[in-house]
């Protein structure tokens, strides 16, 4: 067997050899023939351009499932779609069956076809037949422009034939499909199906199918009302052909002549002009997939339009809604704009554009310390009114509370505790932290915002903090799937082409930003959040939305903003002008969160997410300051984050000595030991104890000192306006009389009196209610309050006396 298969290789080597010598024999016999047959071969095979079409195409976006959801017109005026990878079969077998019936058996052009044009031609004395085969047509669309003759016709020929060699006979008919005419400027099946019909080409019937083969050959009967008949006739002679040809079955074919003519062009989908308008400037031209989900987008649409029309009636007349999958940070809906007019700046791209924040960064504040162990959720923060540095913060209903758990400011969106809260953590700590999550527009010094950073005074774009929210919950999320890892690309940047898969990194038990702990527990702090009006009911109902959410308002009205996310999704809304004139009537939570809860509302409900316990511990809590608990502390058991353990002690539990019936506070001066009741008391500053115990009727002021006590007095008393270097302006009436300004004190006793002076003039008294006016010309002035034990507070003020 092995000395058979020597034989055979060697008598296949030999008839090889034979071949290869006679061919080298024929060449250097016929060198000049060979050489010419080499360059022909070689033009031949460049003669083709790489690129056979240099069309400019349209801009077109589709969601993912598919759908188009919007396209942009081509520079060239023309409305012509990027090239699909297939084409529908109904239309295949029509435009095969009208045009070039043998497409699939010839090399490239047809020779009988050519024949019988040259005949029918000569007969007719001019051109009424081209025998060109669907291969010949792209050429000659792909030559656009060339004068037909019969030297141009064998250029397509030769031309035609190379095509075949580098295409499938599939692939030449999609380069037909998307290029040929259909009338205007209607080019490609793409459009054409959707411009005349008002659907996807898979979509079309066999009538509207053959409607588009037969247009192509002559694309000017499609004009609305014109030519109708010649139409008809081409399309019926078409359908009759694919009936005879047994390609559809009887009914078919008597339905299909039933079907009627296009009429009116159709508008194509406009679902995301402004995620269109942001693809075009980086992929002009091309046919994209989005992550946008179609019928989450026209909901969220039909929402968006609801709103404008109730918005427009008090002139509010934008609004940008953005909803994010927190799992792989894809777009799934993008209203970047109202359905406004131009007037109003229909086309503006709202979502990337800066903004004021309002009180959109508070929760990344109360994170952010808490992640840092400066304070625990139930924190009591001072809400008083406050100065700082000529800066007085106002809260928006104008009220104060003296004492709010910080957890509680945060879900009211009380700006003063916000504004302390900054101080303590730090303005450019709290920057820096803001530039750790990529907010673009945070970009001008720490000291150009100063403490208004918390309430508004920085711009934001509703892109970037949707992204910094998906960030957060994308980090709680995977902590807990992975029981205490973090990833480190948790913060990546949101993506709306579906052709990108998003990578988080490698996972790391270094937390990326904040740690898991800390988002929960901010997290169930918004939860809290007070809901718009027709929802107050909604803890009550084991069905209902659990989001964490926050909303915003920017000075005058000119923003609302409302952000929540759910352990799935991310919500942005923005309501306002995009010129900028405020409302009186624009809020975040009664314009924004209404939008917000709708949408969410056409959400998957998720359940709340799961406790980070790895990143958390127990710890007893005072539980009436937030504070580590005290010795004297009433105490409770809370989750706080790990670093937290490091917080300072309640400070406002003291132990006070009584005497036996509990009324008045005694000292070892005063009263023996034996006879003492020694009991815990919570104790707040003057100023906050003021405001505080109005809105907490369990309060209780300490008990004053028996009259025999008063050597242990302490000081309890304190301004609670003005301020330290505090300046006072003061204004004059119609009448040119200068109006006073009201001084306020508190006084831990409350039928204690005090004595009001103004560099050293006494003012007067007052009792329970401390209140003093003062009026005064401009200049330095230093006012001193003192009560009957003694205890003095004094205040440096300058005065500006201004106009009327």
């Amino acid at each position: 067997m092995a000395k058979f298969l020597q034989q055979a290789a060697l008598k296949a080597a030999a008839f090889f050899q034979h071949i290869f010598n006679r061919i080298a024999r024929w060449v250097k016999r016929n060198r000049i023939k060979s050489a010419l047959m080499a360059v022909l071969l070689v033009w031949y095979y460049f003669c083709l351009p790489r690129t056979l079409f240099k069309d400019p195409y349209s801009t077109v976006i589709e969601s993912t499932e598919g759908e188009l959801l919007g396209a942009r017109i081509a520079r060239d005026g023309q409305w012509r779609f990027p090239e699909q990878d297939s084409i529908p079969e109904k239309f295949k077998k029509c435009i095969v069956y009208f045009e070039d019936q043998h497409f699939y058996k010839h090399p490239g052009f047809n020779p009988v076809a050519i024949v019988k044009a040259m005949k029918q031609n000569h007969d007719a004395g001019r051109v009424v037949r081209g025998g060109s085969t669907l291969t010949q047509q792209v050429i000659r669309l792909s030559r656009g422009g060339e004068e037909r003759s019969y030297a141009e016709k064998i250029i397509e020929m030769i031309l035609a034939t190379r095509l075949e060699l580098r295409h499938s006979k599939d692939q030449i008919l999609g380069l037909y499909a998307a290029h040929a005419p259909f009338g205007g400027n209607v080019v490609g099946l793409d459009m054409a199906a959707w411009r005349y019909f008002g659907v996807q080409p898979h979509q079309l019937s066999w009538a509207e199918s053959a409607t588009l083969a037969v247009l192509p050959n002559a694309p000017g009967l499609i004009y609305p009302g014109k030519n109708q008949q010649k139409l008809r006739d081409k399309r019926d002679r078409l359908l009759k052909k694919l009936f005879d040809e047994k390609i559809i079955d009887k009914t078919t074919y008597e339905l299909s002549l039933q079907e009627g003519l296009p009429q009116k062009p159709y508008d194509l989908p406009q679902a995301a002009p402004h995620l269109l308008q942001n693809i075009a400037k980086a992929k002009e031209g091309q046919r994209i997939k989005t992550t946008v989900k179609h019928s989450l987008q026209e909901r969220v649409n039909q929402i968006a339009a609801r709103y404008y029309q109730e918005y427009r009636q008090t002139e509010v007349h934008n609004l940008a809604v953005m909803v994010v999958d927190v799992q792989t940070r894809n777009i799934v809906a993008y209203v970047g704009n109202a359905p406004t007019d131009r007037k109003h700046g229909k086309d503006v791209d709202i979502i990337p554009a800066p903004r004021s924040t309002g009180s959109i960064l508070k929760p990344l504040l109360f994170a952010n310390m808490l992640d840092e162990g400066e304070l625990l959720p139930n924190t009591l923060i001072a809400d008083v009114p406050t100065q700082i540095s000529g800066y007085t913060p106002k809260n928006y209903e104008l009220t104060y509370d003296g004492a709010v758990p910080a957890q509680r400011a945060l879900s009211r969106s009380l700006n003063i505790p916000a504004v302390l809260m900054l101080k303590q953590h730090g303005i450019r700590k709290f920057y820096d932290e803001l530039q750790n999550y990529k907010l673009r527009d945070v970009n001008k010094q720490p000291d150009h915002y100063g403490l208004s950073l918390i309430l508004g005074g920085a711009e934001s774009n509703l892109w970037d903090l949707c992204r910094t929210y998906a960030g957060l919950t994308g980090t709680l999320n995977h902590f807990t799937a992975t029981q205490a890892k973090y990833r480190k690309g948790e913060f990546a940047e949101l993506n709306w082409d579906s052709s990108i898969t998003r990578e988080f990194g490698s996972e790391t038990y270094q937390k990326p930003q904040l740690g898991a702990g800390s988002i929960w527990l901010t997290y169930n702090a918004m939860k809290e959040v007070n809901r718009p009006q027709g929802d107050e009911a909604w803890r009550f109902y084991d069905s209902s939305l659990q989001i964490a959410w926050k909303t915003g308002t920017s000075f005058g009205g000119r923003d609302g903003w409302a952000i929540g996310t759910s352990s799935r999704y991310v919500v942005g809304v923005w309501v306002g002008n995009a010129s900028g004139e405020g409302r009186p009537s624009l809020t975040g939570v009664g314009s924004a969160a209404p939008i917000l809860f709708d949408v969410f509302n056409l959400l998957p409900r998720t359940p709340w997410f799961a406790a980070p316990l790895n990143d958390m511990e127990k710890a007893d809590i005072c539980a009436l300051s937030g504070h580590l608990a005290g010795e004297y502390c009433p105490v409770q058991q809370q989750w706080i984050p790990v670093n937290a353990k490091k917080t300072a002690v309640c400070p406002y539990h003291k132990l006070v000595h009584l005497d036996i019936t509990g009324q008045y506070r005694v000292n070892s001066n005063c009263e023996s030991i034996d006879n003492m009741v020694a009991r815990p008391w919570f104790v707040l500053p003057p100023v906050m104890e003021w405001y505080y115990k109005t809105k907490h009727i369990n309060y209780l002021p300490l008990p004053p000192f028996r009259d025999d006590c008063r050597e242990g007095n302490a000081a309890a008393l304190d301004f609670i306006y003005p301020q330290q270097d505090g300046k006072i302006y003061l204004t004059k009436d119609f009448n040119g009389a200068v109006q006073p300004f009201m001084a306020r004190a508190a006084h831990t006793q409350r039928n204690a009196k005090l004595f009001w002076y103004l560099n050293d003039v006494y003012l007067g008294t007052t009792q329970t209610y401390h209140e003093m006016p003062i009026k005064a010309k401009s200049g330095r002035y230093v006012i001193t309050v003192t009560d009957e034990a003694g205890n003095e507070v004094r205040r440096t003020i300058i005065v500006e006396a201004g106009s009327s």
